[in-house]
């Protein structure tokens, strides 16, 4: 089946042009990456839907690109120019965070009655990816306070171990010192001890 060449005019149904814009604008981005890669192109590429919402591609980094524009076409660009070029950059950069804002709140599940379901597919997709990002960092968290408990309580261990054998040394009595032994001598108490008494002129001993 031959497709038919499409008129270039305004599509006046708002649905239908809305579709044609999400084909269209995914085939030019996807074009503009084709470009970059086959030919090892710097390609940036800026499409604003007419809701405002602001789409973009860029092979390296779109503000260097456009650093780049301005430093080629600087020759001829006057004051007003430069002044207008502000504005549009300022214009360009208020879209960008209403397109964020748009973005957060559809990440949080709200004002999704826009959205087509590819739309809610990648939207899931992110979701989901996200989702697994922060199980992971939440178990890597886990392991490590795992760890860090594991060794408080082996140092507890160690310490409750010293503390016991310090506890059974306190509580064993005192050893009684080994008493002297004095000699004793029986043949001594036993000994009868003879006395004289004598009475007179000195030198002069009784005679029994």
């Amino acid at each position: 089946m031959v497709r038919g060449k499409t008129e270039m005019k305004l599509i006046e149904n708002v649905t239908s042009r809305q579709v044609t814009f999400s084909k269209r604008r995914n085939g030019l981005l996807k074009k503009a990456f084709e470009l970059s890669v086959l030919c090892d192109a710097e390609v940036a590429v800026i499409v604003f839907s007419p809701r405002g919402r602001l789409y973009e591609f860029s092979s390296t980094s779109m503000e260097k690109t456009i650093d780049r524009y301005r430093t080629h076409a600087k020759n001829g660009i006057n004051n007003s120019e430069v002044t207008q070029q502000w504005k549009f950059e300022a214009t360009s950069m208020s879209r960008k965070i209403e397109f964020l804002e748009v973005s957060k709140r559809k990440l949080l599940g709200e004002s999704l009655e826009s959205c087509s379901v590819e739309e809610l597919h990648e939207i899931e997709g992110k979701i989901e990816q996200s989702l697994c990002n922060i199980r992971g960092r939440k178990n890597q968290l886990l392991g490590e306070q795992i760890a860090q408990l594991k060794e408080q309580e082996q140092m507890l261990t160690k310490e409750n171990a010293l503390l016991r054998e310090k506890c059974k040394l306190r509580s064993q009595p005192p050893q009684a010192a080994p008493e002297e032994t004095v000699p004793c001598d029986h043949d001594s108490q036993n000994m009868e001890v003879e006395t004289e008494l004598y009475i007179g002129w000195p030198g002069r001993r009784r005679t029994n």
